[in-house]
């Protein structure tokens, strides 16, 4: 919007030149969400206690939860949001398609997180919207996301599954590429959404991530650094550099108050409309599988609770203390702040092996 706004003086104004730069637009990005995010979340954090918008603890969880966690608001996802929209407004091109798929996953999917939070706010529980509901309303959301977006498309090898670490290993999904990217998608949302159990937990690994997507979508849209590292050159992709740099900012400012211990949780708001953006980055840039890796923590959390669901159905016996695997930890005994920063290293350098796939090849 201000972008588009100020491309109409370039010509009178030459130093304007400087916002047709991807980097310098994708810093104003970081800065506005990060801004924004501090000014406007001490006083959504009052609001939210005397609202009575409070976190509801899981009677089944660890015991300490239940004294410490008490009380505290949530549905914090309303400043990320808040941040993020507004800086990508402000500082992307909106005509480009990859942002308007990115800003779409980040609204629906908010919406999404924030009637499950809503849900379990009225009734006072940690259940919220039945499993079953949330998954089809995922889905549905995602069709038509993932629709439109094939649709309106115009690059000729969209459907391609590139493998990292191998230079020629490219699989054409066809049209199986629609069903796969529903799964990442939503299978992100629900990755980042079961991470975030604990204070800043999810936090941190969003934005290692998303830095690591600034990237890869800047080098992707840039045919010279694309042909160096011989990854797919996509047109356009740059754009969504823009976007990762608002959540990195949001994400960060939102830190600020949900570092331990913590003054407000995200919610599903926040988790399914960041873990939704993150797949449809991963989409866009062709980097699914990178996705995969340097998201990897979230990888981990959703599939301990997978095995930890089939073990007890078909065995009647538990794999872990308990699932996610977070909370396995603390039943060991491990600190709740042990846990979060042990963890983040781990998120650490699985980003630092995503990116190094760049250059592995």
């Amino acid at each position: 919007m201000l972008y588009q706004f100020l491309l109409n003086f370039v010509d009178s104004l030459s130093f304007l030149n400087v916002f047709k730069y991807l980097t310098f637009r994708t810093g104003l990005s970081f800065f506005t969400s990060l801004i924004i995010v501090l000014i406007i979340g001490g006083t959504f954090i009052k609001f939210f206690s005397k609202q009575k918008i409070l976190n509801p603890i899981r009677n089944d969880g660890p015991e300490d939860h239940i004294v410490k966690k008490i009380g505290t608001p949530t549905m914090g996802g309303v400043i990320i949001l808040i941040g993020l929209l507004i800086s990508v407004l402000f500082w992307a091109d909106l005509s480009n398609l990859n942002v308007l798929f990115c800003l779409y996953i980040a609204i629906s999917f908010g919406l999404l997180g924030a009637f499950d939070d809503y849900k379990k706010i009225k009734h006072s529980n940690s259940s919220g919207i039945s499993s079953k509901l949330k998954l089809t309303f995922q889905i549905i959301l995602a069709i038509v996301g993932v629709s439109f977006y094939v649709y309106f498309n115009d690059y000729q090898d969209l459907t391609n599954l590139y493998f990292p670490f191998f230079k020629n290993l490219i699989i054409n999904l066809g049209w199986f590429f629609i069903p796969f990217s529903i799964f990442v998608i939503i299978g992100s949302s629900n990755a980042v959404n079961l991470t975030d159990g604990l204070d800043g937990l999810a936090t941190v690994p969003v934005i290692l991530v998303a830095a690591c997507f600034a990237f890869i979508s800047y080098v992707t849209g840039n045919i010279v650094f694309s042909t160096y590292l011989q990854i797919p050159y996509i047109e356009g992709t740059g754009e969504v550099s823009i976007f990762c740099g608002a959540i990195i900012g949001s994400c960060l400012g939102f830190l600020w108050f949900n570092a331990p211990p913590a003054k407000i949780f995200m919610g599903d708001t926040g988790s399914l409309s960041l873990g939704g953006s993150l797949g449809a980055v991963g989409i866009i840039t062709k980097h699914e599988i990178v996705l995969a890796i340097t998201g990897g923590l979230f990888v981990l959390e959703a599939v301990s609770v997978i095995v930890q669901v089939i073990s007890f159905k078909l065995t009647g016996k538990r794999v872990f203390k308990m699932a996610p695997i977070h909370h396995h930890f603390e039943k060991k005994g491990w600190p709740e702040s042990t846990v979060v920063i042990r963890f983040w290293i781990i998120s650490i350098i699985l980003s630092m092996i995503g990116l190094a796939t760049l250059k592995l090849r």
